[in-house]
Formats: C-alpha cells, sequence, structure tokens
C-alpha cells in the first residue's frame, strides 16, 4: 500500500478557506472570460499576441516552445487560467472592506495589468509590452477590468 502524505491546511477557518477557494474559482472563471475577449480583440484586429504567448514564446522551457501551435496554445491556456485563479485566490484575501465595495474588482484587475506592465514585462524584457500601441493598450486594460468585475461578482455580497 502506498502512503502519500496529506498537504498542510491552511491556519484559516473552515468557512474563511471556503471563501478563498471560491475566490479562487471565481479567478479562473474570470481568466477564461479573458481568453473569451482577447479572442474577440485578437480576431478583431485590435490586439496582436497576448502577453501569455509573449512570455511564454520568449521565456518558456524549450519543451513548451517545441510544441505545436496547438497544443503550444492549450497550454498557455491552461497556465492562464491558473494564473487567474491565484489572482482571485489574492483577491479573495483582501478585508471585506475593500473587496466588497462594487469598483473593487475592476480596479484589481487594472492594477495587476500596471503591476505586469512596470514589473514582470521588464524584468522579463518583453520588448513587445513596452511597444503596444494605444488601441491595443486599451483592450488589455478592459480585459483586465472584466476580470475583476468577474472576481467581484458585479454585487456585494449579502450582509449577513
Amino acid at each position: 500500500m502506498i502512503r502519500t502524505r496529506r498537504l498542510p491546511r491552511l491556519p484559516l477557518r473552515p468557512e474563511r478557506r471556503k471563501e478563498l477557494l471560491h475566490a479562487g474559482m471565481r479567478g479562473a472563471i474570470a481568466a477564461m472570460s479573458m481568453s473569451g475577449m482577447r479572442t474577440f480583440t485578437v480576431h478583431m484586429g485590435l490586439l496582436g499576441e497576448t502577453p501569455p504567448e509573449t512570455i511564454v514564446g520568449e521565456h518558456g522551457p524549450q519543451a513548451l516552445r517545441s510544441l505545436s501551435e496547438d497544443s503550444r496554445e492549450v497550454v498557455v491556456e491552461l497556465l492562464h487560467w491558473t494564473y487567474g485563479a491565484g489572482g482571485g485566490a489574492v483577491f479573495g484575501s483582501l478585508p471585506d472592506a475593500v473587496r466588497q465595495r462594487p469598483w473593487a474588482g475592476p480596479v484589481y484587475g487594472m492594477v495587476l495589468w500596471f503591476g505586469f506592465q512596470t514589473v514582470l514585462a521588464r524584468l522579463l524584457d518583453l520588448p513587445q509590452e513596452g511597444g503596444r500601441s494605444v488601441r491595443e493598450r486599451i483592450a488589455l486594460v478592459l480585459d483586465h477590468a472584466l476580470y475583476g468585475a468577474i472576481l467581484s461578482e458585479l454585487r456585494r455580497r449579502p450582509q449577513q
């Protein structure tokens, strides 16, 4: 019989753990919605290569870069959804007084984009990010606002 080790539990009350898992799920769903919006903006000619594609294409492991285009797209999507779930869990860990504001989610999404632009894109030396047109930047800001709006569920939670 194979013994498996149990993962450590977060030192949180069960209801708080449940809320963070729910927030992570919302983050994954929000990232999926962003993917849909990006598909639309790319096909409309408003956006070229997306940031996840750029990161994988320029900094991904060779094994990932050597995949067929279709397989690489699938992996990039899964990575993006996982990253979105993590961002959702971080949003879920914010204090209720912040998180329950109607504007909190969209602002959080736009702050994530701004942080990517000002920190991560520079650390990874992603030349495309600095050279994006105003149209592309607007498309990216809007899809991050969508991400945040879905995180916040566009409403306040009922008061208990």
